[in-house]
Formats: C-alpha cells, sequence, structure tokens
C-alpha cells in the first residue's frame, strides 16, 4: 500500500519541486525573466484584447438584432437575374396580393403594407422640413414593430379603410417643427395634404443606432397610394415565433408563387428575407473575424516562442555545471527534462497572466472611445440591454484559450533546451567552466 501510494505522490512532489526551482530561477534573474515574456505578454495582449473587442461588438449588434424583432419577415418585388428587361409594372405588387395570406400561411402571424416615400413637413407659414420620411402602413404596423405612442392614439383600421387624412409623428420632427409637446389636434401639410397628428411615436428600438434622427410619418396604408396609379410598396411579417420564422419564409414564398402565377422552374419576381437569418449571417461572419484577427495576431506568440527557446538555451548553458552535478548524485535526465520544461512553461504563463491584464487595458481603453448606442439616440429613449460597449470583459474562453496557447508554446519551444539538458554528459558537464 505504502509502495503504491509512493508511486502515485512521487510525480506530484517531482513536478511541485520543479516549479519551485523554475521560480526561484525566474526571481534570480528578474530582468532577463520580464524581457523574456514580453514576447508573450504582447502576443496575449493583442489575442485577448481583439478577441473581447469582437465579441463585445457582436454581443451589442446581436442586442440590437433583438430589438429590433427577429420574427421579422420581408417581403419585396424582385427583378429576377434572367428577366432584367422586365417591366417594373410586371415586378411590383398588386394591391389585393396578399388579401389571402394569412389563410393560407399559417405561421404568420400579422402583416402590413409598407409603403415608403419622403417629402417635406410644414407648420404654420415658417417652419418646415424638407427631409421627412413618410411611411404608409396598415394598423399591425405597430405591433409589428413594436412601437407604439406617447401621447394620442395608433391608427385604427377605420382610419386604413376611410382613407383619412391622419399621420403620427415622432419626437425629432415634432421638434424640428416647433409643435407642442403634445402635438395631438394639431395638422401640419405634408407636400400638399393638411393632415391631422393624431399621435406622437414612441422613440425606436433603433436598429444599430440609426434610426434616431430621422424625421418620421406614419399615414395609413390606403391613405398612402391612394392617388398612385402603381403604387410600389412591399411587406413587413412578423411569424408567431422566432423558431417559425423559416417556416413563414416557406410559406410566404409558395403563397406568392401561387399568387403571381409562377411556373415550376422560373424565378420568383420577388424576394422574401428573414431577420434570423441575418442574425445568422452576421454570427458566422463575426466568428469568422474573430478567427482570422486571432490567427494573425497570435503569430507574435510564436515570435514570443522563440525568445522563450533562445533564452531557455542560453539558461541551459550558463547551469551546465549544476545539471552535471544533479545528475551525479543521482538525479535522472527525466527529472532535469521536467525541470527545464516546467521553467519555459511558468515563463510562458507569467507572460500570459500579464498578457490578459495588458488586453483588458486595452480593451477598456478602446470601448471608452467607441460611441454608446444611448448617445445616437434620441433623449429618453430606452436601450436595449446590453447595447453598449463600456465594461466589457475579455471573455473566459479568450483566457483559457491565452493559457492554453502560452502553455502549449512553453512546450514546444522549451522542449528542445530540455532535451538538450537532459542529455548532457554528467563528466562532461561538471569540466565546463
Amino acid at each position: 500500500m505504502m509502495t503504491l501510494l509512493r508511486i502515485l505522490v512521487a510525480p506530484v512532489v517531482l513536478l511541485y519541486q520543479s516549479i519551485v526551482l523554475a521560480l526561484s530561477q525566474i526571481w534570480a534573474n528578474k530582468v532577463r525573466g520580464i524581457l523574456t515574456t514580453i514576447g508573450i505578454m504582447i502576443g496575449v495582449a493583442a489575442v485577448s484584447a481583439v478577441i473581447a473587442l469582437i465579441t463585445g461588438m457582436k454581443d451589442r449588434v446581436l442586442n440590437e438584432f433583438e430589438a429590433f424583432g427577429t420574427n421579422k419577415i420581408f417581403v419585396e418585388p424582385h427583378w429576377p437575374e434572367k428577366y432584367r428587361t422586365v417591366s417594373w409594372r410586371q415586378i411590383m405588387f398588386r394591391l389585393n396580393d396578399f388579401d389571402e395570406m394569412l389563410e393560407h400561411c399559417p405561421s404568420v402571424a400579422k402583416f402590413t403594407h409598407l409603403n415608403q416615400d419622403r417629402g417635406t413637413a410644414i407648420f404654420g407659414s415658417k417652419v418646415e422640413d424638407s427631409n421627412v420620411n413618410i411611411y404608409g402602413v396598415d394598423p399591425d404596423w405597430h405591433d409589428i414593430e413594436r412601437r407604439y405612442v406617447i401621447y394620442g392614439r395608433p391608427l385604427s383600421l377605420l382610419d386604413n379603410q376611410q382613407r383619412r387624412p391622419v399621420c403620427l409623428i415622432n419626437e425629432v420632427l415634432r421638434d424640428k417643427l416647433a409643435l407642442d409637446r403634445d402635438p395631438v389636434g394639431q395638422y401640419i401639410q405634408l407636400n400638399n395634404d393638411r393632415l391631422l397628428v393624431i399621435g406622437l411615436l414612441e422613440p425606436p428600438a433603433a436598429f444599430m443606432g440609426m434610426m434616431g434622427e430621422q424625421r418620421e410619418v406614419v399615414i395609413p396604408f390606403n391613405y398612402a397610394v391612394e392617388r398612385d396609379r402603381w403604387p410600389w410598396y412591399a411587406v413587413m411579417a412578423a411569424s408567431k415565433s422566432p423558431e417559425l420564422a423559416d417556416d413563414a419564409k416557406a410559406e410566404i414564398e409558395f403563397y406568392m408563387r401561387q399568387k403571381r402565377r409562377i411556373k415550376p422552374g422560373q424565378e420568383d419576381t420577388f424576394e422574401v428575407q428573414t431577420a434570423q437569418r441575418v442574425v445568422e449571417q452576421f454570427s458566422r461572419v463575426a466568428s469568422m473575424v474573430t478567427l482570422i484577427a486571432t490567427a494573425i495576431v497570435g503569430v507574435s506568440l510564436l515570435v514570443g516562442g522563440v525568445g522563450i527557446m533562445n533564452i531557455m538555451l542560453v539558461s541551459v548553458s550558463e547551469r551546465t555545471r549544476e545539471i552535471g552535478l544533479r545528475k551525479a548524485v543521482g538525479a535522472r535526465p527525466s527529472a532535469i527534462l521536467l525541470q527545464f520544461l516546467v521553467e519555459a512553461v511558468v515563463l510562458c504563463l507569467i507572460g500570459g497572466a500579464l498578457g490578459l491584464a495588458m488586453g483588458q487595458a486595452i480593451t477598456t481603453t478602446v470601448a471608452s472611445f467607441i460611441p454608446d448606442v444611448t448617445s445616437m439616440r434620441m433623449e429618453g429613449e430606452t436601450m436595449a440591454p446590453g447595447a453598449s460597449m463600456k465594461g466589457i470583459i475579455v471573455p473566459p474562453s479568450a483566457i483559457a484559450l491565452a493559457f492554453g496557447f502560452s502553455a502549449t508554446v512553453g512546450l514546444i519551444f522549451g522542449m528542445f533546451p530540455a532535451i538538450k539538458a537532459a542529455r548532457l554528459d554528467p563528466i562532461e558537464a561538471l569540466r565546463h567552466e
């Protein structure tokens, strides 16, 4: 029993002794040890900072996607590659194309027509804004976009059916036109139309901060297209859950091919995209960018490894007599090999720890210069959770990668000096000057 215990404990004791010897040697040559680890430190700092910043940016963008809505589906007219000469009137949607969509697409919860235009808004005789985005939508737009009203009421089914000249505006346009804080009941001139303001829209869950300064006017879809003989519009739908987005997409594609009488083998004259698919594509691209950037900056770790090997060879040369003495009193080659390997690995791990600290400092510094989503949005708008770049830390995966890579570099580049030390002849080593 005692023999078995000794066999099990002996490797642990040997490893412990090797670590203590390695630390004592590093402490005895502190300046050389620090200079040796600089390459590893810079490499680990670069790798950890790159991974942390790209991961933080990825999380920020994905949070914005979540706020934007991952169950959204966009249906737009689209020219097939082989039929670029087809008239746009054959490509555009008809007003009744989507009347039966909910009946034939069980995974679709609701949809809204979406007619977009730009125009000029005027209030009174002096105040005007010529850079206004005009959206003609159905009442379900509020639920799909998750945007409701602060004051007044949302668009109703009657507004759309009766083509009422009413509108919703956002805070940016309200302030630009110098309307009252509660603009409900006031009239604005939109191009050649006089519209009654019935509500003030909530700020959007800005998609990556892009909608913060837009002037928005939302009007009933039927009113927007009533005077347009050939209205060009798209459709925005919502699946019943994000998991059903792909099913809803397939159902809409089948429905539209039947509705537009597209024969088998012919290309679609429309395009259906899901927000979830965009999220997945972005995640793949971000992962690939992280991998490539990590590989590029990881070259500095190899340079650091060459420095470790060089110093360890110098250390073997300096301690030749010590190695010969240890062998003369019974030290095995495996013990000598382990000692120098452990010393190389400990040097690399110290460099890795310092590199992680430097990487966190670089990450914090760079993140402080990246604008917050809140700074891009309107005052008083709520921010999606986790959308800020402030306070990001080096992720555990990067820490594990840094220490793992550092230890691997120590093993690989410390192996040759360790083998050289283990193979020294004790008599020749004791004669070494």
